[in-house]
């Protein structure tokens, strides 16, 4: 199988690199690094990288001419800045419609992308189903469901990812690489008044490997374990890791005019189509991870 992953340099694309390879397929990354870590694509047999943005129509459409690719697996995303709001529409706004044509041009048999829940902006209900209304309110979330949508529109087998936050190697963004580090610094911390999700990266690989096959149905899928947590039990939960009492609890503190109190997704719908269901709890989830930072350490903290 051949497949084109863009933004495969990220978090979710090189773990998905590092299951495919093993299994004969061949890979070609695009990735223009600026959040991507190059060393996570390594020269290795059956692995190509393309430095480059998506917003660049002219290198999406070499890199799918010259590739072929029978998937392509759209990861490549623009978030850093939220004041960015230019980059943000080339990325996911212009660089989902070169990978949509370009797509439609060489025949791809699926387009599996990422999308953020933050499409769904303030929900009306938690967990929130998969046709809850958008409703983004930030620039990323405006953008990427643009993006979203027209991929959808193009008429191409689509199936878009609706995702919680999935936790796993190379993570580097959010809360539980930042407490890590502060906590393990003597540093003191802080707690959003919020609640989210947590996703094993098993989890997301395991559906990974459903939707990639032709028969699974196309379409919108929220993936989640469907279990709420708030920003205070991530931190119970590294600080108990790390053998950390700390001498008062930390402030929690109002969300921010751009944060979401409560992001939790119902993945129902997507357990019964797709016959798959999340299987790794959140203390096994939280504690994978901070193991592996115990391995590895954390590389960078991207976020807003």
């Amino acid at each position: 199988m051949r497949i084109i992953i863009t933004g495969g340099a990220g978090c979710l694309g090189s773990n998905l690199i590092e299951n495919l390879l093993p299994k004969g397929c061949d890979i070609l990354v695009l990735d223009n690094f600026a959040t991507g870590k190059r060393e996570v694509v390594p020269p290795v047999d059956r692995l190509k990288v393309e430095e480059g943005s998506v917003a660049d129509g002219d290198l999406v459409n070499r890199c799918f001419d010259e590739f072929g690719p029978e998937i392509v697996i759209h990861s490549a995303a623009a978030y850093k800045d939220p004041d960015d709001w230019e980059e943000d529409s080339a990325t996911n706004v212009m660089g989902s419609i070169h990978v949509a044509k370009a797509a439609e041009r060489v025949g791809v048999r699926k387009i599996i992308n990422f999308q953020t829940a933050l499409c769904y902006g303030r929900p009306e209900r938690i967990p929130i189903p998969s046709n809850h209304p958008e409703r983004p309110f930030t620039s990323y979330g405006i953008s990427k469901t643009a993006g979203e949508r027209y991929l959808i529109n193009s008429g191409l087998p689509v199936v878009s990812l609706r995702l919680a936050n999935v936790t796993g190697p190379r993570l580097a963004i959010g809360p539980i690489p930042t407490f890590y580090q502060r906590l393990k610094a003597g540093k003191s911390c802080f707690c959003s008044d919020t609640r989210r999700d947590f996703l094993d990266m098993e989890d997301f690989v395991s559906i990974m490997e459903i939707v990639m096959k032709k028969e699974t149905p196309v379409g919108v899928f929220n993936v989640s374990t469907g279990e709420s947590r708030s920003i205070l039990d991530v931190f119970e939960a590294v600080s108990s890791y790390l053998g950390i009492e700390p001498d008062e609890p930390p402030p929690v503190v109002p969300p921010g005019s751009d944060d979401v109190p409560e992001v939790v997704l119902d993945p129902s719908e997507t357990e019964k189509a797709m016959g798959w269901k999340a299987q790794v709890g959140f203390e096994e989830t939280i504690r994978r991870m901070l193991s592996w930072y115990d391995q590895h350490g954390v590389s960078a903290i991207h976020s807003h």
